[in-house]
Formats: structure tokens, C-alpha cells, sequence
């Protein structure tokens, strides 16, 4: 079953044959993006079939919202940066860091919502820690004794993002992709002419600064997280011959990194930062809020069920609040409506809130 002619036509996808399209998530996806702008990303994860692409702005339905607008992924960023830190042995899940609000060092101040304190790194994926993040990986950036370089320790950093997807195109069969921006050796050579290092660059240790990434690639990045280490570039032709759809793609993450992040985002759910979307089908995620002029960005990444996944997603609402007040109950509805094939009472009147709710 495919879209109409006339909403494939408005969002913008390929009218060139039958669509991985799943028209009653398009539908809905859709309907929660009114009066927004912004983008919902799903994935089935067994496939890398892209099952909603629904899309929003002033000017109506984009696709390049999803797949051609790099952003600051903010929060949800820090699943990546986990699972980095933890492969280096540079974490383990068991490693402490003390929060009190944030944290200052010299002229630099990083904020942080309250938590309780010190948090191991489970605890900062469900509270969203800034400092837990952007510590550990400033500390790894200027480690001299595991990098002979803090070159090394960049370009190795980024070997990782890059095999979960991020950084570049994947070269999904859709024209308009863009790829983002990983900050390199050589980019931060150029920006920072007086020198940089670990403290630099903090910021991108929580999903700011000199990393963005597109909705498309976010939700990939969760496909990943779902499937514990590998993934099928994405694409939206049903039925696609081409090999490069059908090749299974291993992150360079290590194994044994994956369960304390999926703890992790399991617990942002049930007592963290998401609980607004607490179901009796576990599902796993994480928020992001995303600092820019004006309102925050908000956003979400999500897979479900966590030891079964069907469906990841991601969720990027631009101006949207906190990623707990927008993105994060959008992403909730769209999976319901897929894994329970339709929204409960409660959820439908969700729905409805939602979709009155202009930004």
C-alpha cells in the first residue's frame, strides 16, 4: 500500500514506484506536525525501510527538512558519545561524575538542569547530565597518554560517529541529502587559529557547537542503538534490487557497549527525562534540547520494543520547547500507532493537543 499521489507529491518523496511508506504513521506523522515546523523520521529497523518521512514549514511540506537541514542534535547526541567513550575504555558504565548544576571552569560555564548527584552513566543518559558529557569527552580529547596527539584524539572520535552514520550522506535513494558537519582535525585547526583542545570544543560533547546532524541521520543513529551495532543504509523503494540498500553495516562501536546506553535510555523513560511516554511496551530513548535564538529545538530518538525492536524514530520540532515537551510525546504516539495499530482514547485526545499546538 502506498501514499496518495497527491501527499507524496506535497512532502516532496520519489513518485517512481511503490513506497516503504506506511501511510497510517504518514497520516498521523503529518496531522502532529501542524502549524510546527520540523520533522518525524522512522525506521524499521530489520530492514532500514524508512516507514514515515512526514515534514513541516511555513511553507508546507519540505523533505529537506528531514534529510537536507543539519542541525545540533543537542542530547540525543550523548547515545553516540556513550557508546564512544564506553568502546575507548575511556568510561566504563560504573564511572561518577559529580553535577551541581552545571558546570564552571575559568570564563566557561555550562548549565545543567537539577539531578541528583554524582550520577554513574546510565543515570546521566536518563537525567541528561551536561557536565557528565562534555567532561569525559574533553578529558579524552586531551588524554596524551591513550593519543599521542590531540589530532589522533579527534580523528579517532570521529571514525566512530562516522560508522553510526553521522558526519556524511549515507546516499539514501532520496535527492537532497545533506550530510552535517563532525568536527575534524583539520576544521578545527582552521577555526581555532590561536589552538584549541578538549575544553574547546566541550560543547560537542552534549550535541552543540561543531557537530550537527539531520533527522534522518538521528533516527539511523538510534537503528543502530536498536540493533546493537549494525544497520541498513535507509531507504523509501519498496521491493529495492540495489545492493547498497540491502548491505549490513557494522558501527565501529564494541559490543559490550551497547547494553549500559540501552539501560540507559530505557531509564531516561521509565524515571528520566521522558517519562511523559512511560508505556507497558518498554520503550528506550532520549531527549534533546537544543540551545538556539529564541525557543529551543526539541527533540527525540527512540527505538521499541527494546529487546524486539520494530521501530526507531527521531523527532526534531524546531522551537519546540524542552525534547520532553514536544518531541518526545509526538515520537510516543507514532509508535503506539505502529507496534498497537491504533491510538487509545487517551492517546487519540493527546493527539489532538498536540496538533492544535502552534509554534
Amino acid at each position: 500500500m502506498s501514499l496518495t499521489g497527491m501527499t507524496i507529491q506535497a512532502q516532496g518523496l520519489p513518485t517512481d514506484g511503490p513506497l516503504t511508506i506506511r501511510p497510517m504513521l504518514q497520516q498521523l506523522g503529518e496531522r502532529l506536525l501542524n502549524g510546527k515546523t520540523g520533522s518525524i523520521v522512522a525506521i524499521n529497523p530489520e530492514n532500514g525501510e524508512i516507514i514515515c518521512l512526514a515534514t513541516n514549514t511555513p511553507q508546507g511540506s519540505d523533505v529537506r527538512q528531514a534529510i537536507g537541514k543539519p542541525q545540533a542534535p543537542g542530547s540525543t547526541f550523548k547515545t553516540a558519545q556513550a557508546l564512544t567513550l564506553l568502546s575507548e575504555g575511556f568510561v566504563t558504565p560504573d564511572t561518577k561524575m559529580e553535577c551541581n548544576s552545571g558546570i564552571t571552569d575559568g570564563n566557561i560555564k555550562v548549565g545543567c538542569h537539577k539531578h541528583r548527584s554524582p550520577l554513574n552513566l546510565k543515570d546521566a543518559l536518563a537525567q541528561s547530565c551536561n557536565t557528565w558529557f562534555i567532561v569525559n569527552f574533553g578529558s579524552m580529547i586531551n588524554d596524551d597518554f591513550m593519543y599521542e596527539t590531540k589530532e589522533e584524539a579527534i580523528t579517532n572520535w570521529r571514525s566512530y560517529m562516522q560508522s553510526m552514520g553521522l558526519g556524511g550522506p549515507m546516499h539514501i535513494d532520496i535527492p537532497g541529502e545533506q550530510g552535517g558537519l563532525l568536527a575534524g582535525a583539520d576544521y578545527l585547526n582552521r577555526r581555532y587559529k590561536e589552538g584549541w583542545d578538549g575544553k574547546t570544543i566541550w560543547w560537542a560533547g552534549m550535541g552543540q557547537g561543531d557537530v550537527t546532524c539531520t533527522p534522518l541521520q538521528l533516527c539511523n543513529l538510534a537503528v543502530t542503538i536498536a540493533n546493537r551495532g549494525w544497520y541498513y543504509v535507509p531507504h523509501i523503494h519498496k521491493d529495492t534490487k540495489n545492493q547498497r540498500y540491502l548491505t549490513k553495516r557494522q558501527t565501529k562501536v564494541a559490543k559490550e557497549a551497547y547494553p549500559p546506553v540501552i539501560e540507559g535510555m530505557r531509564l531516561a523513560v521509565e524515571q528520566g527525562t521522558a517519562t511523559s511516554i512511560k508505556t507497558t511496551y518498554p520503550i528506550c530513548g532520549k531527549t534533546g534540547t537544543i540551545e538556539n535564538p529564541g525557543v529551543d529545538h526539541s527533540a527525540f530518538i527512540a527505538f521499541a520494543p527494546m529487546n524486539n525492536p520494530k521501530i526507531a524514530i527521531a523527532v526534531y520540532i524546531e522551537h519546540g520547547g524542552f525534547g520532553a515537551d514536544l518531541a518526545a510525546p509526538i515520537a510516543g504516539l507514532i509508535i503506539e500507532q505502529y507496534l498497537k495499530g491504533r491510538l487509545s482514547d487517551t492517546s487519540e485526545a493527546k493527539a489532538t493537543r498536540i496538533e492544535k499546538k502552534k509554534n
